[in-house]
């Protein structure tokens, strides 16, 4: 039997950062402008990657708290905030990548009738543009940042907001991402997962996820869901 045999699915809600797209040299460069600022010893791909996936609010606490004790990393933090915010703006999109077959199961999808809704802990202003840059946009019914909502994945609220928004119940709903963060929200609303194994699980391995199936690709994933 499948791993989503037992379902209808009506619509996918997809994650962006690791999963839609490889964005940790975007995360890198935004944060060694703030932390140029900053004067503080510049960040590489490798720590960046160990920190993406839980909100800039954890990111810049991660940075700040691995490179300042408590009392000046507290400190910092509005300043630092306030220059990661700039800096990403100015390079949103600049070092990003499609993942393989990314774009083409979001069109599959698309044609097959399925339903679309981005959900990612990036603020929206961010995601949004990226997807704008990409071509992306426009295949997305419903798109939501980490600022949409009062509370981030893996808290289930985006998702279960987002399946309100599509019209859709938990139950005729697949989420795709690439992280704990994606599997813990989509269990807790009902809604069933499927992983992809490149993103960013914060070093740790996927096969460990509670998840309906991990899959190769967006791509496999949209076969997956459209059975076919």
């Amino acid at each position: 039997m499948g791993a989503l045999d037992s379902y209808t699915i009506r619509a996918a809600i997809i994650d962006l950062d690791g999963t839609l797209f490889d964005t940790a040299g975007d995360f890198t460069a935004a944060l060694n402008g703030m932390l140029s600022g900053l004067g503080a010893r510049p960040i590489d791909l490798s720590e960046t990657i160990e920190y993406i996936g839980k909100g800039t609010e954890h990111l810049i606490a991660s940075v700040l708290g691995a490179r300042y004790d408590a009392d000046a990393a507290s400190a910092l933090f509005d300043r630092a905030y306030a220059d990661y915010q700039t800096e990403y703006q100015r390079i949103n999109g600049h070092h990003a990548t499609l993942y393989p077959g990314a774009a083409e199961g979001v069109a599959a999808l698309r044609e097959g009738g399925i339903r679309l809704a981005c959900v990612t802990n990036k603020p929206l202003r961010f995601a949004a543009g990226l997807l704008a840059q990409f071509g992306l946009a426009g295949d997305f019914d419903h798109v939501f940042g980490g600022d949409s909502f009062a509370r981030k994945k893996p808290d289930p609220l985006p998702m279960r907001e987002a399946c309100r928004a599509l019209g859709v119940t938990p139950a005729e709903t697949v989420a795709l991402g690439d992280s704990e963060n994606d599997a813990l929200a989509a269990r807790a609303a009902g809604i069933a997962s499927l992983i992809v194994p490149y993103g960013y699980n914060h070093g740790r391995p996927v096969q460990d996820l509670d998840c309906n199936a991990i899959v190769g690709t967006l791509l496999e994933a949209a076969a997956l869901i459209l059975k076919r």
